[in-house]
């Protein structure tokens, strides 16, 4: 689970410093950076994933566009510096070996983790030129020798007071210069090679790896629903950043028999009943279900009914909203216990009673799956709904982060919400979700105004 989120000099972010809780909520105008900040996250997990070992960050793969380092960098500087931290809580504690101790003395051990990089351009190109991993009290770090550009050092230090209980060990022989990190959040081989007890980084950087592999992804756009499907009895790893594997996921868990419940020791319902429910809940459908045309055709549609006693039709064949929720319900549902699920704008298409329900659904997925969600939405039912839900005590507002983005003077400034135990915002920003009161305000001033104009002169 992601605890903390920090970078500089990032789009149109010179800094930015967002503590994250089971649910987060990001709010503002548009164009005031809310987009920015996801893909800052998606930019580092297209760069884990990228067969370039030797890119420091990944700007252009599937899951985010991004250009050239000038275009990704704050104000295009390419003389600036994107400094990034990133922390998370492990499921379980990490444990940190030295294997050339007997019985591979204990070096570290710790449930947060953090690790900090920064990303220098050098020839119109990102290059890592330092990487820190901190654990239990301890840091690794893997930065610049002085008045040298390509030569680096390893370093192992206790973080704060008291004497170093760790230190690399250099192999015998020449000794071989250190290149830098790879990928940006990877020591290189060498550093294993070269250090008699330094097998330990592989840990760290696995450790790492397994929290962004666990990071998944909904963009606002979603594919139009179909007539039917083709599954070819695979099993996708989410629903595709536009939803386009919904019926693919919907279907694997069918086949296995997976089965959901809304919250501990309640009854077990399938997994496409789990699905139907919430729509039902939402106020979207009566009925919901997948099934193939023909056994043995591999062809699929997906059937709804919108209310009792109506005639069954094709998802094709409703209200457009409720495709386009379809892949965040699956989503929420489908990703295993522990993930973190982005989205932006969920509420898409639905009608204001649904945008509000909608925050029921995350609401059961955070709690009782411990999937971690990250927000973005323009949408005041939900918000509302969330508010309700503190003050309800179904959610408390320690679980909940909310911020607001802003960038009036073309810089994105992120600006905390507090939210008190009763799920009052104490300090809502001016026009936060538009000027609703001035609105009416104005209207019936001009009302006033015709009124006043039609009447008959006496």
């Amino acid at each position: 689970m992601l605890a903390n989120v920090k970078f500089t000099n990032f789009k149109s972010w010179p800094r930015l410093d967002m503590p994250c809780g089971k649910i987060t909520g990001i709010f503002g105008a548009n164009s005031s950076g809310k987009t920015s900040f996801i893909q800052f996250l998606l930019m580092l997990k297209q760069t884990k994933d990228a067969t370039d070992r030797a890119t420091a960050l990944e700007l252009n793969g599937d899951l985010v566009q991004l250009g050239t380092i000038a275009d990704a960098i704050h104000r295009h500087s390419l003389n600036s510096t994107i400094d990034w931290t990133v922390s998370f809580d492990l499921d379980s504690p990490l444990v940190l070996r030295d294997a050339s101790k007997k019985r591979g003395a204990e070096i570290a051990r710790g449930t947060r983790l953090n690790i900090s990089a920064s990303i220098t351009v050098d020839r119109q190109a990102p290059k890592s030129s330092s990487l820190t991993y901190e654990i239990g009290g301890m840091q690794f770090s893997l930065s610049l020798k002085k008045d040298t550009t390509h030569k680096f050092d390893l370093r192992a230090k206790r973080i704060g007071k008291g004497a170093d209980v760790f230190k690399f060990i250099r192999a015998q022989g020449r000794a071989w210069q250190l290149p830098g990190p790879i990928k940006s959040y990877a020591f290189p081989d060498q550093a294993r090679t070269y250090f008699h007890n330094a097998s330990f980084l592989a840990d760290l950087e696995a450790a790492y790896e397994s929290e962004i592999d666990r990071l998944f992804y909904l963009g606002p756009l979603r594919e139009f629903p179909q007539r039917d499907y083709l599954w070819a009895r695979s099993r996708p790893s989410d629903v595709g950043r536009r939803g386009e594997k919904t019926i693919d996921a919907i279907l694997a868990e069918t086949s296995v028999g997976e089965q959901r419940n809304l919250k501990a020791n309640a009854h077990l319902m399938p997994f496409q009943e789990m699905i139907a429910y919430w729509l039902r809940e939402m106020g979207l459908i009566e009925k919901f279900r997948v099934e193939e045309i023909k056994e043995g055709s591999n062809r699929w549609q997906a059937i709804v009914q919108t209310r009792k006693g109506a005639s069954e039709v094709l998802l094709t064949d409703v209200g457009f909203g409720i495709s386009q929720v379809l892949p965040v319900i699956t989503l929420l549902q489908y990703v295993p216990k522990g993930a973190t699920v982005i989205l932006e704008q969920p509420e898409i298409h639905l009608h204001p009673l649904a945008q509000a329900a909608l925050a029921d659904v995350i609401i059961q997925a955070a709690i009782h799956r411990r999937v971690q969600v990250f927000l973005e939405s323009h949408s005041e039912h939900l918000l509302l709904r969330l508010q309700r839900r503190i003050a309800e005590e179904v959610i408390s507002s320690n679980d909940v982060k909310l911020y607001f983005c802003d960038a009036q003077k073309g810089e994105s400034v992120l600006s905390p919400l507090k939210v008190d135990m009763f799920g009052n915002i104490l300090n809502w920003p001016e026009k936060f979700m538009g000027d609703a009161f001035n609105e009416a305000a104005q209207a019936e001033l001009a009302r006033l105004k015709r009124m006043a104009r039609s009447a008959p002169r006496k």
